[in-house]
């Protein structure tokens, strides 16, 4: 008499489905919240001088402008991770709400 091997049990979580409407908001004030972040290190990271050629005759514009080079892409990276989780969208809802619009503002003011 052999038993006959059991199928392993199914390890995975049940995960926790997240609402259309709070995935959009989460979306949509995180994506208005980092693209202003981004406009503003580029614009903070541009070389004082009128074209960018003139970076090389300052090193105080050239380490400005490789440094910010380097937190835009970061940026930029961050922009396209999306949280994992419903509290990840709801945080941002919550932090969008608030500072979404004074990063619009501050983007706007700089430029």
């Amino acid at each position: 008499m052999t038993a006959k091997p059991e199928a392993a049990p199914d390890a995975t979580l049940p995960g926790n489905p997240i609402p259309p409407g709070l995935r959009i908001a989460g979306i949509v004030l995180r994506s208005i919240f980092v693209g202003a972040l981004l406009v503003l290190t580029i614009r903070v990271a541009a070389p004082q001088s009128e074209t960018i050629w003139s970076v090389f005759d300052t090193p105080g514009d050239l380490i400005r402008v490789i440094l910010g080079l380097i937190a835009g892409i970061w940026i930029l990276a961050h922009l396209f991770m999306l949280p994992k989780d419903p509290e990840g969208y709801r945080t941002w809802v919550y932090f969008g709400l608030a500072l979404a619009p004074l990063a619009l503002a501050c983007a706007i003011a700089v430029w």
